[in-house]
């Protein structure tokens, strides 16, 4: 726009202050960036580089523009601004990304805490948006790195279900890499697998944020590829519908069957970015949407897509949570899908999705948008097994102490297992789910890492002579009215079953386990022992496996990379 400006003044002014306009309008995208629809805006908002590009062009502009700024000729000119070493200049001030504070799950006695209680998580959003920091040659905030999401980002091989339950457990131990003398548990889950054709049709209202801070290729544009390949999946006996928001919300396309593809991605093809960010009132219309169009027995959700940067409505976090756990109890679920860099609130879309009876993916690039909503789709879609919880009791005399390694944001109370109230997550069809405790066995030469506390006046402790090193219990809920009662899975576990040498175990086991010693080493854990980048890449490289996608090959090169970072930052 302010290039057709700048051709007919120039005729009628001097040619310095053309030049000027034309110094100011290669400015003004980097000055005002919500003017600017550039991916490179996108990669620029973030980092030492982008800082030194902004300085060096307002240097440029300014010199251009001294005419115009100096009307005395006498009058000295003002220096331009300083132009900061990209190697030491510190994060842009343009960077407003936002996570939750996470303090590692430290080490517990399993005298004191016998019991461990948690929520499984199916959310992957943290490590493809890990690896856009590293391709951006950053390391990521080490809030940005959730260990639990960096393991379940992957796909597994785990059994295929062969019982009456939705889900099965299986379980494996070996000696923690970075300790030696602790050992490393693995709970792995896999949900059932149902074939496309026999799931329920599903009734998708895409929530899609609109407003100016999406504009960016990274962001709307991106979408809406991906939005292309998830249509390509649609069944006739699918309904989807579209709900936009930027300033206010409205219905973008009505209830269409999904076999009228052509229809659908036009609605898609028509959005575009601009305005302020109605965040909560999108919400409400959408949840309306999906009730006034309800399948009893069929799939319902709301699909919210955004870089979760709501400034108009309903648009703090409580009270989002409070609007979203309201609409629950209808038995409509809600997916998040984040996008973009810069103005980024991952903390926030990670509670909407948890309070929502859903998961939450993070799109960085087509390759991702194909892997979320075409490859997943239905595994990420359509639920098999709701408000699934897993407690587990440690034997004292077996086990000293415990550590549960992520999933800090899925802690429940002991209480919290036996009321169905509470909500926890979901498993989707075929879906697994991968936890890792580190083990402080009895007779660990390891000094203990909980710290000691004093003796009880008015209580002691009476153990059970039992060769049982744990009990493992998972309760879920068949999806269904909302009003489900959950079922009870027990297992009783000796070391001498699941204990194997790393060498012995599965390529799953170890390419897992190196995701977590990569995890930590990119937290900075206080709990990374001997954790060794080396050791870790080499593990995760020799545990590769058919890796048909290349997922697994790229953590390790990511993880090359991140090692590179890491050093120059010592």
């Amino acid at each position: 726009m302010i290039r057709g400006i700048v051709s007919p003044v120039a005729l009628r002014f001097p040619a310095a202050l053309a030049a000027s306009l034309a110094a100011l309008t290669l400015a003004l995208p980097l000055l005002f960036p919500s003017c600017s629809s550039s991916p490179r805006r996108g990669m620029a908002a973030h980092g030492p580089q982008a800082q030194y590009e902004r300085a060096a062009l307002a240097a440029e502009s300014q010199k251009a523009m001294a005419p115009l700024a100096s009307p005395s000729p006498a009058a000295p000119a003002p220096p331009p601004p300083a132009i900061p070493d990209p190697k030491q200049a510190p994060v842009s001030d343009m960077d407003t990304e936002e996570y939750r504070r996470i303090i590692d799950n430290p080490f517990l006695s399993a005298t004191d805490n016998p019991l461990s209680t948690f929520s499984i998580d199916v959310d992957t959003a943290s490590w493809p948006n890990v690896r856009r920091f590293l391709a951006g040659n950053d390391l990521p905030y080490p809030d940005a790195v959730r260990i639990e999401e960096l393991v379940n980002y992957f796909p597994y091989g785990y059994p295929a279900v062969t019982g009456p339950e939705p889900v099965a457990a299986r379980f494996a131990m070996t000696e923690a890499p970075w300790n030696l003398d602790h050992r490393l548990l693995r709970i792995s889950l896999r949900a059932r697998d149902i074939p496309v054709e026999e799931l329920p049709p599903s009734n998708l209202v895409f929530l899609l944020d609109t407003s100016g801070s999406m504009q960016d290729e990274n962001k709307l544009p991106l979408l809406k590829e991906g939005l292309r390949l998830m249509v390509e999946k649609l069944r006739a006996r699918d309904r989807v519908s579209i709900v936009a928001y930027a300033g206010s919300a409205g219905v973008i396309l009505e209830p269409t069957a999904g076999d009228r593809k052509d229809l659908i991605i036009a609605a898609f093809d028509r959005l575009e970015a601009g305005g302020s960010t109605a965040g909560g009132e999108g919400m409400a219309l959408a949840y309306d949407l999906a009730a006034r169009d309800f399948i009893k027995g069929g799939n319902n959700r709301v699909i919210l897509c955004t870089d979760g940067d709501f400034n108009v409505g309903v648009s703090s976090s409580s009270e989002l949570e409070r609007m979203i756990e309201q609409k629950r109890q209808t038995n409509i679920y809600l997916t998040v899908l984040g996008l973009g860099m810069g103005n980024y609130k991952d903390g926030r879309m990670v509670a909407l999705a948890d309070k929502g009876n859903g998961n939450y993916a993070y799109i960085d690039n087509l390759l991702e948008a194909r892997k979320v909503l075409g490859k997943e789709i239905w595994g990420n879609l359509f639920a098999v097994a709701k408000d699934v919880k897993i407690q587990i009791e440690f034997n004292p005399a077996q086990v000293r102490e415990y550590r549960l390694i992520g999933y800090e944001k899925r802690l429940l109370a002991r209480e919290d297992f036996n009321d169905d109230s509470k909500d926890a997550g979901e498993m989707g069809a075929g879906q697994t789910v991968t936890a890792f405790y580190e083990l402080a066995l009895a007779d660990s030469p390891a000094p203990p890492a909980s710290g000691a506390t004093d003796a009880l006046a008015f209580q002691s402790v009476t153990l059970v002579a039992s060769d049982d090193m744990l009990v493992f219990k998972l309760r879920y809920k068949v999806p269904g009215d909302g009003a489900e009662a959950s079922q009870l899975l027990s297992e009783r576990l000796r070391i001498a079953d699941i204990q194997k040498p790393i060498a012995e175990l599965d390529e799953d086991f170890r390419f897992a386990a190196s995701v977590v010693e990569v995890g930590m080493l990119l937290r900075d854990s206080p709990y990374k022992g001997r954790a060794d980048w080396d050791a870790a890449i080499d593990r995760a490289r020799d545990a590769k496996g058919p890796d048909h996608d290349g997922y697994r090959a790229e953590f390790v090169r990511l993880s090359e990379l991140a090692k590179i970072l890491a050093g120059r930052k010592k």
